[in-house]
C-alpha cells in the first residue's frame, strides 16, 4: 500500500483530498500538514512514500519545504500542488527535487494515476502545464536574448548525439526499459547516460531534466 501524505494550507482541501483518494484507490494519506515546517515534522514521525505538496503556504512554502525534505529523505517522492497562477513556481519545484506537479482541481482518478505513476520511478508533468510553463519561459527567454547567437546556446551543457537521444526519450515519458528498447542498448547504458544527462544539466531527477529541455530547447521536434 502507498503511504502518502497532503501538505496544504487550506484545510477544507486537505480533508477532501483525504476523503476523495482513499475512496477511490488503495492509497493511505496516513498524515495532513498546513505548512512546510510542519511537512518536515511528519517526515520525521512517519514513513511517507509521497508527498502532495502545495506551493504558497505560510511559515515555510512547498519549494523550500521540497529542498529541506529531499536532502534529508532523498526516498521521499513529492508531487506539486499547483494552479495556474503558481507556473512561475514550478521549475524551482522541479529544481529542488519535486518527481512533478499536478493541477489541484484534476480529476481524483487522474490525481490517483498520477500519485501511482510516480511511486514506481515515473514524473508527472501534465501536458496543459508544460505548455503554460513552456509559453512563460519562451516568453521571458525571448526578452532577455533577442541579441544572442542561437547556434552558440543550441547544446550549452555539451550533451553529446546520444545523450541528446536519450533526453528526447525521457520527454517522450519512455522508461529505461523502453529506451534501451528503442535504442538497442543495455538497460544499464541507458542508466549511465540518464546520470550522465542529469550531471551535465545539473538535476535530480527526470522531471527536472525534462523541464530543463524545454527550458533550453534542447530537443527538436520534441512531445510533451
Amino acid at each position: 500500500m502507498i503511504k502518502a501524505a497532503i501538505v496544504e494550507d487550506q484545510e477544507i482541501l486537505r480533508k477532501s483530498l483525504k476523503i476523495v483518494i482513499e475512496s477511490i484507490s488503495d492509497i493511505e494519506i496516513i498524515g495532513t500538514a498546513e505548512n512546510g515546517e510542519k511537512a518536515i515534522a511528519l517526515c520525521e514521525r512517519e514513513n511517507i512514500d509521497i508527498l502532495l505538496m502545495d506551493i504558497q503556504m505560510p511559515v515555510m512554502d512547498g519549494v523550500k519545504a521540497t529542498e529541506e525534505i529531499k536532502k534529508r529523505w532523498p526516498n521521499i517522492k513529492i508531487i506539486i500542488l499547483t494552479t495556474f497562477q503558481d507556473v512561475t513556481h514550478v521549475l524551482n519545484a522541479l529544481n529542488a527535487g519535486a518527481e512533478g506537479y499536478i493541477l489541484k482541481a484534476v480529476d481524483p482518478e487522474f490525481l490517483v494515476q498520477g500519485i501511482k505513476m510516480v511511486y514506481h520511478g515515473g514524473s508527472l508533468i501534465p501536458q496543459q502545464l508544460a505548455k503554460e510553463v513552456f509559453g512563460q519561459i519562451q516568453s521571458t527567454k525571448n526578452e532577455h536574448s533577442k541579441q544572442l547567437d542561437h547556434n552558440s546556446m543550441k547544446n550549452p551543457y555539451e550533451l553529446n548525439n546520444q545523450e541528446l537521444k536519450v533526453l528526447k526519450c525521457l520527454t517522450q515519458r519512455l522508461s529505461n526499459k523502453d529506451i534501451s528498447e528503442k535504442m538497442f542498448l543495455s538497460v544499464g547504458t541507458v542508466k549511465n547516460y540518464v546520470s550522465n544527462i542529469y550531471s551535465k544539466l545539473n538535476v535530480k531527477n527526470r522531471s527536472s531534466a525534462i523541464m530543463k529541455a524545454i527550458e533550453e530547447s534542447l530537443i527538436e521536434d520534441k512531445k510533451y
